[in-house]
Parts: structure tokens; sequence; C-alpha cells
């Protein structure tokens, strides 16, 4: 299943400019997601990171993995209107540095749940290279 930004917008409570996921490319609710995040220069963050050399910090690389794996769970019918809360991340590793110009490959998938707390696998590459991964922790609200 494909979704375009509004369709997104349905499922997650995020908005511009906190929302950082642009188009899902697959999405299997409540197993996984492929998504994209394409990087501009004109967006806020690079203001200050870093002038002259913009560097898309981690934490917003994580933070669309964590809307990307919002996603999944949120387009469960079950989950309809309710928000996905950020609750963990684990075994986060930076591989590689992300610039204006670059297409983010945002790929999660859930590989436990048990109530409302859950765990998913998350990396995002470039041109197919990993430029991070981790384990995120979500809980439902």
């Amino acid at each position: 299943m494909e979704l375009n930004s509004n369709q997104i917008q349905e499922i997650i409570p995020h908005r511009y400019p906190f929302l950082m996921v642009d188009k899902v490319v697959e999405l299997v609710p409540g197993k996984s997601c492929k998504a994209i995040k394409n990087v501009s220069a004109n967006e806020m963050q690079f203001m200050g990171h870093f002038p002259g050399q913009h560097v898309m910090p981690g934490v917003l690389m994580v933070e669309a993995l964590a809307q990307t794996g919002a996603i999944i769970i949120l387009a469960l019918e079950e989950n309809k209107g309710k928000i996905a809360y950020f609750a963990g991340i684990d075994k986060c590793k930076f591989k590689q540095k992300v610039v204006p110009g670059d297409t983010l490959e945002l790929n999660v998938e859930i590989t436990k749940q048990k109530g409302p707390i859950g765990f998913g696998t998350a990396n995002a590459t470039v041109n197919g290279k990993v430029a991070v991964s981790a384990i995120l922790k979500f809980a439902i609200g």
C-alpha cells in the first residue's frame, strides 16, 4: 500500500515542519513499512546545523524512523485515532552523514508487541548504504 503526505497525516498526528515522512512506498499494517524522507536544504534545521556544511541531525533521522513505526501501528483499525509514543531507543548507530539532496529510505519492522508496548527494528539508508540503525520502543496511548 502506498500513501502520500495527506494520507500519512490521516494516520499520524505529526504536521509540518515536524512531519518527517514524505511518502509511504510499502505498508503492511501492524507489520512493516518502507517510507521516504526527501532531505531538502530549505528545512528549518539547516539554518543552524550547520551553516555552510549542512548535515541532517541524527535525532531527526531517528524521529523519521519513529514516525514510520507509528504509521505501521496506527494504520491498524483498532488503533485509529490513537497516538504512538516514542518510548525508547536501543543499539542506535550512525554510519554516515545525510545531507540536502539525499533521499532517506526508512525501513521499520515491528518485531514484538504485548498490549500497548512494542518494539521494532529500524534502519535508514541513502543509495543502499545504512545511515542509521536502531531498535525502537513504542507505547500506544
